[in-house]
């Protein structure tokens, strides 16, 4: 269905509106509609284009705040954590981490030891494990081993942060929710007494436009949360803090395990986990200064200073800059007073109200669910409803008797399946085999890229490269050796003309080169 005919289906009332397609408004569409609400979502630029693209790709417990002395963020993190792990198998995988312990440096073996028993038994499993420095070396031979005492194991888990939200919104739409990508939020519509009474929309790029009727609008737009709703709390703001990642082929930093350490300047926790084939590092921590419309991209000090983490940790593999395929950067969305360190902020949510208008923002990408949860607690005075259900349930949609290949495995099976739930029956079923295959360098399928192409509401080449499937973070020059085949694959499903796909082309070529490439200079 075109969008332009979805906007013709807004002559209705709505329950209630989600402004923002990142992790928090797909979780909030997904339980509104799993309590019968009659519900929108709309968004300004494509789902998950945000943060929730470009996080770390981490499900986890936030090991340092208990340090912050925060265990019921730890502990609600947790909780979510094994919910998220059984319940969207191929989606979320357990991901062990290995940590050395070095002589002389902090943190020291026994705090270390105090902090991961406190995190073992609020989850209410034993994980972790130290090794001595034999055996850890021979579980990770890459580390330095210059005055190594030995160190830790221990697990958290692993998601592919744009296919959460895709899948999350896509079971929403399946049970009768709508989402719209590429509509913004233009007017709040209040009526005499200041209570919300619709809203309208337009397109971000035909520009049409339409007043939609509603009681309720949650702002769940994150680091952008302040345009509509500004903080009630006199000295409590939104603090927009960047993280910025590098990406390595997996033949330059050849990990078989996950590795956190410490950067050198700072003692600031960081970590080189395989993902996607390749393998992963980051992340900074530092205040966004750009203005939010542009699209956030890693700075040259941000670079250096990933790299002189990795240098002191991995010294044998004399690793550089130049190395690697790619980067990205993220904007957290974190609600502050701005008088402590951006790395040492709370991640906790926070609710505002106005009469209609539920601003949530705030938080992790693991406790989207309880976000969404207490969101919709805090609606309810708008809502047709004074009781909410199912909060217990599992947060997908099972998936019962899978579609087998003798062309995949077990495991790259499970995959599909988690990401994109039963959709991944009929992307199996239409393959040829060729199309089951392995993009090389990586552990995507080109039967992804039609299946996206088709079925995810792309706009643009870059919804589909860089957050259906992630080949453009994960080859070199953003997958220009494969754009032809790409073509090939992609072009039945989409309704371009020649010259729209040369210029679609162009277009991400372009922005893959300002925003996700390697910077050249100091302060680029």
């Amino acid at each position: 269905m075109k969008q332009s005919l979805a906007m013709e289906q807004m002559d209705q009332d709505w329950d209630l509106v989600v402004i923002g397609g990142g992790i928090t408004g797909a979780g909030v569409l997904r339980e509104a509609v799993r309590n019968g609400f009659h519900a929108l979502l709309v968004e300004q630029r494509d789902f998950a284009w945000g943060t929730s693209s470009r996080s770390s790709k981490l499900v986890h417990g936030g090991l340092r705040y208990l340090k912050e002395g925060n265990f019921k963020l730890t502990r609600e993190s947790i909780i979510e954590r094994e919910r998220l792990l059984k319940e969207a198998p191929g989606l979320v995988r357990s991901l062990e981490f290995l940590l050395p312990i070095y002589q002389g440096k902090k943190p020291g073996k026994w705090a270390m030891e105090a902090g991961l028993a406190i995190y073992d038994m609020l989850s209410g499993k034993w994980r972790h494990r130290f090794f001595d420095k034999d055996i850890f070396l021979q579980k990770e031979p890459l580390v330095d081993n210059c005055r190594l005492m030995g160190g830790f194991s221990f697990l958290d888990a692993q998601v592919d942060d744009a296919r959460l939200v895709l899948r999350l919104i896509k079971e929403a739409e399946a049970h009768g929710a709508m989402a719209l990508n590429y509509t913004r939020a233009m007017e709040l519509l209040r009526s005499d007494t200041g209570e919300i009474k619709g809203l309208r929309i337009e397109d971000s790029e035909t520009h049409e436009q339409k007043e939609i009727r509603t009681r309720l609008v949650i702002n769940a737009t994150g680091a952008w949360a302040e345009t509509l709703h500004p903080s009630p709390e006199k000295n409590q703001h939104l603090r927009p803090l960047r993280g910025s990642h590098l990406i390595f082929p997996r033949d330059v930093i050849p990990l078989g395990t996950t590795v956190s350490f410490f950067n050198p300047e700072d003692g600031r926790a960081l970590f080189a986990i395989p993902w996607e084939g390749a393998v992963l590092v980051g992340t900074t921590d530092i205040d966004h200064l750009s203005p939010l419309s542009m699209e956030p991209s890693i700075t040259r000090d941000e670079a250096d200073y990933l790299i002189k983490g990795l240098k002191t940790v991995f010294p044998s593999l004399d690793l550089s800059l130049s190395m690697a395929i790619s980067s990205f950067s993220g904007v957290r969305p974190v609600v502050s007073e701005g008088k402590v360190a951006a790395d040492k902020e709370s991640r906790e949510h926070v609710i505002w109200h106005d009469k209609g208008l539920v601003t949530v923002t705030g938080g992790k990408l693991t406790t989207f669910r309880s976000l969404a949860w207490d969101t919709l607690h805090a609606a309810l005075a708008y809502l047709p409803v004074r009781k909410l259900q199912g909060r217990n349930e599992p947060v997908f949609d099972r998936v019962s008797a899978p579609v087998i290949s003798t062309a995949l495995s077990e495991e790259a099976t499970r995959v599909l399946y988690g990401r994109y739930g039963m959709d991944a029956g009929n992307m199996i079923r239409r393959a040829l085999p060729e199309d089951l295959e392995y993009i090389p360098g990586t552990q995507t399928l080109w039967a992804e890229l039609p299946q996206g192409a088709s079925q995810e509401k792309i706009r643009h080449l870059d919804d589909l490269l860089l957050r259906r499937v992630r080949i453009g973070l994960l080859l070199k020059d953003g997958g220009r050796m494969y754009m032809d085949r790409i073509r090939t694959y992609c072009e039945p499903a989409l309704d371009w003309d020649p010259l729209r796909w040369e210029k679609e082309i162009e277009d991400y070529f372009t922005l893959w080169q300002n925003c996700y490439s390697l910077p050249k200079k100091d302060g680029q």
